[in-house]
């Protein structure tokens, strides 16, 4: 960790990595869910958007390729240099045929500079043949998968409509770590009804599962979905700017320091976003964390513990 970050960040990652910045080009490759299809159940998780968790994704009526130059396009006003890693973000992209993915991750991986591809998904969907093809993958190109994890509450789970037990998402990230493929966990801070011991438990038992790095992801309550139908009736405690903060610097504390911090807020649609609106401003809020850990005195890995086998 750079002695002058409080917490090991994505962004020093992959420079250290890559020698350079890493632009992520979100794509929308044109997969659902168990959830929402019926293998399992429907409507998806609850926390879900209609695109699938890709509201920043490019259009998946376009190929991967279409909405890589498109994403890049738009992205080249923000960024105007590096390499870039194409982001499978939208719904759950392992959820199909090994030859359907192995053609959407090999048209990613040839990409004028694209250096890294980032496969998000779901443990329940990840058996031995698919392991096989991502750690084919990953011979050729950094490839990393990233788990919707969510809660090891497995009443909050079961409540969300994730679909599977914490057991499931422990073998899935055995099995990928056994081929060398790195693996990032998604966890949901602010979960209706979750106290901190809930949020703290959640991630020591992700701190613990053997993975790589992490997303800590604000609740967004999103219009049309269910849980904005469940807020609209409950109107359950939304967590205000300062009870976030000060469980993020929490939550990293709590971080063994070789893990990769990839997100420490989030962001929601503008135009779907119902709460919390503070989240919007989100420079405000990055500043706010980072100030705090220097107020704290505190830094990644300060209350990190580690535990054999959760």
């Amino acid at each position: 960790m750079n002695a002058k970050k409080r917490y090991y960040s994505a962004n020093e990652f992959f420079r250290n990595k890559f020698s350079d910045r890493i632009i992520k080009i979100p794509v929308d490759a044109g997969f659902t869910c168990p959830t929402r299809d019926g293998k399992i159940s429907y409507g998806g998780c609850i926390f879900c958007s209609e695109r699938g968790s890709g509201d920043f994704a490019g259009n998946r009526t376009k190929t991967i390729t279409e909405q890589f130059y498109e994403m890049k396009e738009k992205m080249s006003k923000k960024w105007k240099s590096g390499k870039y890693m194409i982001y499978f973000q939208a719904f759950t992209n392992t959820y199909a045929d090994t030859e359907t993915l192995r053609n959407k991750y090999e048209e990613a991986a040839s990409l004028e500079n694209v250096c890294a591809i980032s496969v998000a998904t779901r443990p329940d969907c990840i058996d031995d043949e698919i392991i096989s093809l991502l750690k084919e993958i990953n011979s050729k190109i950094y490839l990393c998968v990233e788990l919707g994890f969510q809660t090891s509450n497995e009443k909050t789970a079961e409540f969300l409509n994730r679909g599977y037990k914490n057991e499931v998402f422990l073998s899935c990230v055995k099995k990928l770590k056994e081929n060398n493929i790195d693996v990032i966990a998604h966890v949901i801070i602010g979960l209706p009804h979750e106290t901190e011991t809930d949020i703290l438990n959640t991630i020591s038992y992700a701190a613990n599962s053997g993975i790589d790095g992490i997303k800590l992801q604000l609740l967004h309550i999103l219009a049309n979905t269910p849980l904005a139908d469940i807020y609209e009736k409950e109107k359950f405690h939304i967590l205000t700017e300062k009870e976030y903060v000060d469980i993020i610097v929490k939550c990293i504390e709590h971080l063994p320091p070789h893990i990769v911090i990839h997100r420490i807020t989030g962001d929601g649609s503008r135009s779907l976003l119902i709460e919390p609106k503070w989240s919007l401003d989100k420079k405000r809020v990055l500043n706010d964390i980072n100030k705090t850990f220097v107020e704290k005195n505190t830094y990644q890995g300060a209350c990190y513990i580690e535990k054999k086998g959760v």
